[in-house]
Formats: C-alpha cells, structure tokens, sequence
C-alpha cells in the first residue's frame, strides 16, 4: 500500500467519523429538545390554589405568571399573546384570576391588571403592568430561557 491510498484511506475514515458524529449530536440535541418541550406545557395552566402556584413556579425554571380578571379588557386583548408564549417559548405561562386568588395577588403586590410575573429559578425577575406586545414579552422570555 502507496504512502498516498493510505492517507486518502485515513482521510476518508475521518470523514466518515466526522460525520457519525455530527448525525450522534444532532439526535441528541433533537432528543433534548424533544425533553425540553414536554416538560414545558403548551397550553397556559389555569392556577386553582396557592400551593399549586407554588409547585409550578418551583417546578419549572421560567415561568410567566398572568395575573388578570375576567372582567378586564385589557386583560382579554392580551388572551391570545398569552397563548401564543405558552405554545411557542420554553416558558411555563400560569394564569391567575385576581378575584378567585386575592391572596395570592396581595403576596405579589399586584395593585393593576393585566400583571405578568416572570419567574426564573423561582425567582421573580421581571414585573410588567399592563398590555405589550408579543415580541417585547417573548424578547423578555427568551433572556431567561437560553
């Protein structure tokens, strides 16, 4: 065997590592992904006492808490925004009527709805008061999820 067809086989046998590897790492990354995804719920998760609040704040690493009411417009124009995070950002998004939870509103000194909590690490990192865009929210979200 030539000096030459030895390193033309070495070279395509490193081509072809190269490339088991990417296709292992690209499974993977898609596998994770796929985790990732179904652990984050696509729909928003309506919250019906204090200590389910408190589980999925603690369960979840980020968290957008919407603090609304029934009967606020404000908080209707920001409906569709709100399911539209939830579906397509890694955010966890909880929904809290004011009226049903009036503790819970007082702990986190909601005094105007809509309030949106974003929680990382069950923190809270970032309060907004009344109705923005999608794109300033999933700007918001996407500080804390990559």
């Amino acid at each position: 065997m030539s000096d030459s067809q030895s390193d033309s086989d070495l070279a395509d046998i490193r081509a072809q590592k190269r490339s088991e590897l990417k296709q292992k790492l690209t499974e993977d990354d898609t596998a994770n992904n796929e985790a990732t995804t179904a652990r984050t719920p696509t729909d928003p998760i309506h919250i019906n006492s204090a200590d389910e609040f408190n589980a999925a704040v603690t369960e979840h690493d980020v968290v957008l808490v919407d603090f609304y009411a029934d009967w606020c417009g404000p908080c209707q124009m920001l409906e569709p925004t709100v399911k539209s995070l939830a579906a397509e950002t890694a955010a966890t998004v909880l929904k809290v009527d004011i009226d049903q939870h009036q503790s819970l509103a007082q702990q986190y000194q909601v005094r105007g709805v809509p309030t949106l909590l974003l929680f990382n690490d069950a923190e809270t990192v970032e309060e907004i008061v009344g109705v923005r865009d999608e794109s300033t929210l999933r700007s918001l979200i996407q500080q804390y999820t990559h």
